[in-house]
C-alpha cells in the first residue's frame, strides 16, 4: 500500500529528530554520578523539546544561507577558536549537519609537517580558503600561533610577534578579496573545563578527545588566559572582529552561535527552479539481474 505524502513527511521528520537524538547521545552516555554532578552545575538547562525546535529552525535558515552563498558566489570563512572542550566541535557539527558538503566544509588541520614549518606561516591555510559559492569552517585556525603554539613553546617570541604584526593585514587582505570573515571564541570557565575533562576521562566514547596537549592545557590555564587576552587586544580589527560565545551551557552556545552567524550575514531568498519528479521509463524487455548473495551486507539488525 502506498503511503500518503503526509505520512512520508511525518516519517522523514521523525528520522530527522532521531538523528538529532543520536548526536545528543554523546552528551548522555555518562555514569549516573557524573550526570548528577553535571546537572547540579547546570540547573537551568533548556528543555529538550525547546532545544530541538530552535535547532531545526536555525538549521533550516542555514540552508537558506547556503543557497544564497551558492547563488551569489559569496565566500565565507568562519573561525572557531577557544579552549580545549569549549564546544567548538559540537557547534560546527550542528551547523553542518543538514548542509551540502560540496558547499560547506570543515577544515581541521593537523600539526604542521617539517616541510610546512619552513613555509610562510599562513601558507598551509591558504589552499583551504573558499572559492565563490563556498563556506569554510575552520576548527582552529592560524590563531594556533597565538594560543597553543605560544603557550606550549612550539613558537618562539619572535615568531609570535611576527604573527601579531602580520595577521591583521592578512585578514584585511582576505576581506578585500571578497571573503566574509567571522571569528568566534568559545569561552568556558575553569570549573567547566575541569568538569568536561573528567567526563571525557570516564566516558570510553570520549577518551579519544583527550590528548597530552589537552591535559597540559589544564596545568597552563593562566598562561592560556594571558595569551587569549593579548590575542584579542592585537587582532580584534574592524574588518574582522572577534565574537565571544559564552560556552558553559553547550546547547545555548550552539543556538546563540548559529543565530548570530545568520544575523550578521545579509542572506535572502534566491530563485529556485521548480523541482518535479519525472516518470520512470519502463522497458518491457529489461530483466533485473539476480546478484550473488555474498555481495550483500549481512542483515544482522
Amino acid at each position: 500500500m502506498n503511503k500518503h505524502p503526509k505520512d512520508w513527511l511525518e516519517a522523514e521528520l521523525q528520522d530527522t529528530i532521531d538523528e538529532d537524538v543520536e548526536i545528543e547521545m554523546e552528551d548522555a552516555i555518562l555514569s549516573a554520578e557524573i550526570k548528577r554532578i553535571y546537572r547540579s552545575h547546570h540547573p537551568d538547562q533548556l528543555l529538550r523539546k525547546e532545544y530541538f525546535r530552535e535547532l531545526l529552525r536555525l538549521q533550516s535558515e542555514l540552508i537558506r544561507l547556503q543557497d544564497w552563498v551558492s547563488y551569489h558566489k559569496e565566500k565565507v570563512v568562519v573561525i572557531f577558536e577557544g579552549r580545549d572542550s569549549a564546544g567548538k566541535g559540537g557547534a560546527i557539527k550542528r551547523i553542518t549537519q543538514r548542509l551540502n558538503p560540496r558547499i560547506v566544509r570543515t577544515v581541521a588541520l593537523p600539526a604542521p609537517s617539517d616541510r610546512e614549518k619552513t613555509q610562510w606561516y599562513f601558507q598551509r591555510y591558504v589552499p583551504h580558503l573558499p572559492a565563490g559559492g563556498e563556506i569554510v569552517l575552520f576548527d582552529r585556525s592560524w590563531y594556533n600561533r597565538a594560543g597553543v603554539e605560544r603557550v606550549m613553546g612550539f613558537a618562539d617570541d619572535d615568531q609570535v610577534e611576527q604573527f601579531f604584526q602580520d595577521v591583521p593585514e592578512f585578514e584585511r587582505m582576505l576581506v578585500r578579496s571578497g571573503i566574509r570573515l567571522v571569528k568566534y571564541w568559545f569561552s568556558i570557565t575553569d570549573e567547566e573545563q575541569q568538569m568536561r575533562f573528567l567526563i571525557r576521562i570516564h566516558d570510553p566514547l570520549k577518551q579519544w578527545k583527550l590528548s597530552p596537549m589537552d591535559l597540559q592545557s589544564r596545568v597552563r590555564w593562566e598562561h592560556y588566559t594571558k595569551a587569549k587576552e593579548e590575542m584579542f587586544e592585537r587582532t580584534n580589527i574592524d574588518e574582522a572582529p572577534w565574537y565571544i560565545v559564552p560556552g558553559n551551557d553547550k546547547k545555548r552556545a550552539r543556538l546563540n552561535c548559529m543565530n548570530h552567524l545568520l544575523d550578521i550575514i545579509p542572506y535572502e531568498d534566491v530563485p529556485h527552479e521548480e523541482v518535479t519528479l519525472p516518470n520512470r521509463v519502463f522497458n518491457p524487455d529489461y530483466e533485473r539481474e539476480v546478484l550473488p548473495r555474498e555481495l550483500y551486507v549481512p542483515q544482522k539488525y
